[in-house]
C-alpha cells in the first residue's frame, strides 16, 4: 500500500470511530479525537464548539446504521488533511468534510461540516 493510501485509511478509520454509536457516547473517547479548538458546522447551519459537541454526543441516542462512501483525503499543508466523503445514516444522505491534523499522538479533528445531499 502506498503511504497516501495508508494515511487515507487511517483518517477514514478515525472518522468511522466518531460515527460508531459506542464511541460517540463515550466522552473520553471522543475527546481524544477532537482538537482543543474543534468547530463543526452542522447540516442545520449551527456552529458547534468542542464542548457543545462533547455534551451533545454524550447524550445522543439512536444514531443509526451508517455507510461511508467516496472517501478521499488530500494534504492541504504539512500534517493537515481534508477528508471528504458521502455518508448515509438510515435514509438520510449527506456530504461531509473534515480537517484532520496528524500528530505524533494520532489524528485530531480540527473542523467538520455536513451538508444534506440528495439520495
Amino acid at each position: 500500500m502506498t503511504t497516501d493510501r495508508v494515511l487515507r485509511n487511517r483518517l477514514v478509520a478515525a472518522e468511522l470511530r466518531l460515527l460508531d454509536p459506542r464511541v460517540r457516547t463515550d466522552r473520553d473517547a471522543v475527546a481524544q479525537l477532537l482538537a482543543p479548538d474543534f468547530v463543526e458546522i452542522g447540516q442545520s447551519g449551527r456552529i458547534w464548539t468542542r464542548a457543545e459537541t462533547l455534551e451533545a454526543l454524550e447524550a445522543e441516542t439512536g444514531f443509526g446504521e451508517v455507510e461511508m462512501s467516496e472517501a478521499t483525503a488530500r494534504e492541504l499543508s504539512p500534517g493537515l488533511y481534508l477528508l471528504t466523503y458521502r455518508l448515509r445514516v438510515g435514509v438520510r444522505q449527506s456530504r461531509r468534510s473534515s480537517l484532520w491534523r496528524v500528530t505524533a499522538g494520532g489524528p485530531l479533528l480540527e473542523f467538520h461540516q455536513g451538508t444534506v445531499a440528495p439520495a
